[in-house]
């Protein structure tokens, strides 16, 4: 048997309709969280899910009970999921609630009170205060880091390593981030980070594009825009809806032959339920990604010793072990 390797599998809670070019503050459907209940194959095999709750599923009744069964019968970690278009208060003048506004550009206060907002209602469901949290859209910035700390927030997943900033849009700079867990170290407190398990396709594609990235005239602007690309075209993620089951095997056997052993696997509850997101619109398509799911996880088992955690039991099981690490340059971290 091969060294442990320790599996966190996340799902982001949230409504229909993205995936779609539009952000609708209100009117919003949360009716696949009935979808949840498929995940109980995956609960045979030893599966233990965190839960990712938007604002929309976290004030619907129904949701709120599926979510509570998941919790006290198959023992899913109740956590935090910020679409911060249509969680209360809700901003209008400069900022169109309905196209795709990153949130840097979202004032602090507002950020601060949209997230105060969020927790309550998951705290006010687990029955106990939420620490575990992952921003919309991998859309965290360095600045965000002590806001969730001072919230109270311990784990954060919204670090997506070899995902590089672009300008236009606005997003953040994950590139060189480190897809093994890691200590943020805020005047609030640390928060333990587990980013989404990446790959590069070529192990040089990391140093060599963040050596030039950062620099003056045309090197440097194509290398940061090769950057701001690499996820489309030089990297593969644990996201099975876009990888088919044989580069999700190799994925998993690049990361962890180069050192690595936390594996963080993450889809949509959208995902689970025929048309509630454009690319799976039937239900012969559901059934295939789930099937992909169910035999990469069958896969793992076999060759690995897994031990599958939520995101609060990685943070107490690793988080002696794990560095506390600061950048000058990027959103995975803060300054030091």
């Amino acid at each position: 048997m091969s060294k442990p390797v320790y599996l966190v599998v996340s799902l982001d809670v949230e409504e229909e309709g993205l995936f779609t070019g539009s952000y609708p503050q209100y009117g919003v459907t949360v009716t696949n969280t009935s979808a949840l209940r498929r995940l109980a194959p995956l609960l045979a095999l030893g599966i233990k899910p965190t839960l990712f709750c938007a604002y929309p599923v976290l004030t619907d009744a129904r949701s709120c009970h599926i979510i509570k069964e998941l919790r006290d019968e198959a023992g899913a970690e109740i956590a935090a999921h910020l679409h911060h278009w249509n969680i209360p208060p809700i901003t209008t003048g400069t900022i169109d609630p309905l196209s795709r506004v990153p949130s840097r550009d979202l004032p602090d206060d507002v950020f601060q009170a949209k997230l105060e907002n969020v927790l309550a209602n998951a705290s006010k469901l687990n029955g106990a205060p939420v620490t575990s949290f992952r921003m919309g859209r991998w859309d965290l910035h360095k600045k965000h880091f002590p806001l969730l700390a001072r919230a109270g927030i311990l784990t954060d997943a919204s670090v997506r390593p070899l995902h590089g900033t672009c300008e236009k849009s606005r997003t953040p700079d994950h590139f060189a981030a480190t897809a093994t867990p890691y200590w943020v170290p805020t005047q609030y407190g640390h928060i333990f980070e587990v980013p989404l398990t990446v790959t590069p396709l070529v192990s040089a594609i990391r140093p060599l594009l963040d050596t030039f990235r950062h620099g003056n005239g045309c090197l440097g602007k194509l290398a940061s825009y090769l950057a701001s690309t690499t996820n489309y075209w030089g990297a593969l993620a644990l996201l099975p809806v876009y990888h088919p089951l044989w580069a999700m095997k190799a994925i998993t056997r690049y990361y962890l032959a180069s050192g690595g052993n936390v594996l963080s696997l993450t889809w949509h509850s959208s995902e689970m339920q025929e048309g509630a997101t454009p690319h799976l619109p039937t239900e012969a398509h559901v059934r295939t990604f789930l099937k992909k799911i169910t035999v990469y996880m069958r896969w793992l088992m076999r060759h690995y010793e897994v031990h599958c955690l939520t995101m609060s039991e990685l943070r107490n099981s690793l988080g002696h072990r794990a560095r506390s690490l600061t950048a000058t340059q990027g959103d995975w971290t803060v300054a030091p």
